[in-house]
């Protein structure tokens, strides 16, 4: 990365004092005005710390770059004939210091263009990567996103080892859009499930806040926030095995979805400023450099959304929360790839500032050894202990008071979830003895907030109730023996208007007709009284496979089980999973930038 950060520096120099080295003195007729350039050598070398000649070879190397170019644009201008350059294997360089570049129509095949490189540098069995990708030989260039002035770089392989590649290549692509695919359907069947079905039997996702309260979300925003999240999700679980590639791929699947939620929404939490920041961390593993733009944008957004979540001071973390310091891992991620793509930016100064305050704070979340090891033989899991001993600054004590007060809350958590899942049940079970489908009935409740006598007025109004109880709609009427279901009611001691009633609108049911009427305090509000009539709650009808007078929906799809249950595993059991990182990735990339900055000095 060395030459690319000496060409970002005189890049930047010379568009300050607005040199063009395409023209004179520089270049003349298409030749190099050596004179001119050395002495433009001798006055950049002393600015950047490097020597003379070093600094004239950057310099020709971009006024060569720039010829081409212009040549270049001339020419796909008038043909459409595109140039592109070409990183050649070391063997096949005449000069390591030249680029290499080829001329062709963008609406050809790889393997042509391959034909062409064998022909003009007996390149025969090779295979062309770019942005990290590896070209499919059997389509065309401008159908892979080859533009022109892109550049390639060419691996060289034998024979059989090329037709393994490729075979390699085609299975890897498609497994990963089979991977893509299985898991945008995966999570489509959860966004779609309401929690009407027991969910020990039948997972659905909820989306909640810090403290498990459920949010309120438009139905399509929420759709898109649960196939974001578990798009992202997936792609970690590849990240971590370190699978970069197929992460990335999921990584911007989840960010096409996050962009159909409101700007409010993704601004209010944290999981879209990570997603940035895991999609540039791909880049840098994958070393895609042509990203450096796209890189920049993303953890500027990620820093802004940062900033809105947690505040300046991280103060709404801090009250959230209790700490920052299990979050300040993330900041130590965003700072680190600033300082990266700062250097390669050609910004040694800014690129060694930040250095320096990633540094500072990777030594404040580096962990002792022995306090890890103390707070495990407590029986408390290694993830359990890094993040208690973050989030209290290495304190041991704290950090195991710290724990099991949280272990206690996701307790207390789990029971009141239950709690609300088995109401809710009860409630759909309630109305699907009225004769409603499980589907109309929750979403009745979602609508009144889980109030079963509300939602049941929702569905009189709105969903005529299903066959399943009675064959006949006016059963109830024409129960030859409707008057001695009357008279038990009467006799129990309710009036005989407000039993026919009830008796209607049971399907003849006495005991729930009875206990209906006793839920309202011997009668019934008017609403109950005259119903409007029935028309439909939801876009698609309800359908007797949907009720429960026979077992209460349709049974589900082997596949669709198969695909949640693989989904579902991919979602980790911590919800701070995501925060706990061993640092060992990133103790790497800061030994890699201290490297490229070794000879800097803030005096040059």
């Amino acid at each position: 990365m060395a030459e690319e950060h000496i060409e970002s520096k005189l890049k930047i120099l010379l568009k300050q004092q607005k040199i063009l080295l395409w023209n004179p003195p520089y270049t003349t007729d298409n030749e190099t005005g050596q004179q001119s350039l050395k002495e433009l050598a001798s006055s950049y070398a002393p600015l950047l710390g490097f020597s003379i000649s070093v600094v004239e070879s950057a310099l020709e190397i971009i006024r060569s770059q720039a010829v081409k170019r212009g040549e270049g644009n001339s020419t796909y201008k008038q043909t459409c004939v595109a140039t592109l350059e070409l990183n050649l294997p070391k063997e096949f360089r005449e000069d390591a210091k030249k680029k290499n570049y080829i001329e062709t129509k963008l609406d050809i095949t790889v393997q042509e263009l391959m034909n062409k490189i064998f022909e003009k540098y007996g390149l025969k069995y090779i295979k062309l990567i770019l942005n990290g990708k590896t070209l499919n030989p059997d389509m065309r260039l401008d159908e892979q996103n080859v533009k022109h002035n892109g550049k390639m770089m060419v691996l060289k392989v034998s024979e059989p080892e090329r037709q393994r590649l490729m075979k390699e290549e085609e299975e890897k692509k498609r497994s990963q859009d089979e991977s893509v695919k299985r898991t945008k359907k995966g999570f489509q069947i959860l966004s779609e499930r309401d929690g009407s079905d027991d969910p020990e039997t039948t997972p659905f996702l909820e989306i909640a806040d810090q403290k498990g309260n459920p949010l309120k979300i438009p139905a399509n925003e929420k759709k898109a926030l649960i196939l974001a999240m578990g798009f992202h999700e997936k792609g970690r679980a590849l990240m971590k095995r370190k699978e970069y590639d197929a992460a990335l791929c999921h990584f911007l699947q989840a960010d096409e979805q996050f962009s159909k939620c409101g700007s409010t929404l993704l601004t209010t939490v944290d999981n879209y400023a990570v997603l940035q920041l895991d999609i540039v961390w791909c880049y840098r593993a994958l070393e895609a450099l042509s990203c450096l733009d796209d890189g920049k944008q993303r953890l500027q957004k990620a820093e802004d959304c940062f900033l809105k979540c947690y505040g300046e001071q991280h103060e709404r973390l801090r009250q959230i929360k209790g700490n920052t310091g299990r979050e300040e891992v993330l900041f130590l991620r965003l700072y680190l790839l600033q300082s990266l793509l700062s250097y390669l930016d050609g910004n040694e100064k800014q690129a060694a500032e930040i250095l320096k305050k990633v540094e500072d704070l990777y030594q404040r979340l580096c962990l002792d050894p022995n306090k890890m090891t103390q707070l495990m033989s407590l029986s408390f899991t290694e993830q359990e202990a890094r993040l208690g001993l973050r989030a209290c600054q290495g304190n041991v004590d704290e950090a195991a008071i710290l724990i099991i007060q949280r272990r206690t809350e996701k307790e207390a958590m789990k029971r009141s979830e239950s709690e609300k899942r088995r109401r809710r049940l009860e409630a759909i079970d309630t109305l699907v003895q009225l004769g409603y489908s499980k589907k109309d009935a929750g979403k009745a409740l979602s609508q009144t907030g889980g109030d079963v006598d509300k939602a049941f007025v929702i569905l009189l109004d709105n969903v005529r109730p299903s066959m399943a109880t009675n064959n006949n709609p006016d059963s109830a009427d024409s129960d030859p023996d409707r008057e001695n279901k009357i008279l038990q009611l009467i006799y129990i001691g309710f009036e005989r208007d407000i039993a026919e009633t009830a008796l209607r609108l049971t399907r003849g049911n006495v005991q729930l007709a009875s206990q209906m009427i006793m839920d309202h305090q011997g009668t019934l509000p008017p609403e109950l009284l005259s119903p409007s009539p029935p028309s439909s709650l939801s876009e698609e009808p309800s359908t007797s496979s949907e009720s429960a007078g026979s077992g209460g929906g349709t049974e589900e799809d082997p596949m669709d089980v198969d695909l949640v249950n693989e989904v579902l595993e991919d979602i980790p059991r911590h919800e701070e999973d995501y925060l706990d990182l061993t640092l060992e990735e990133e103790s790497e990339v800061i030994a890699q930038i201290k490297s490229y900055l070794e000879n800097y000095t803030p005096s040059s």
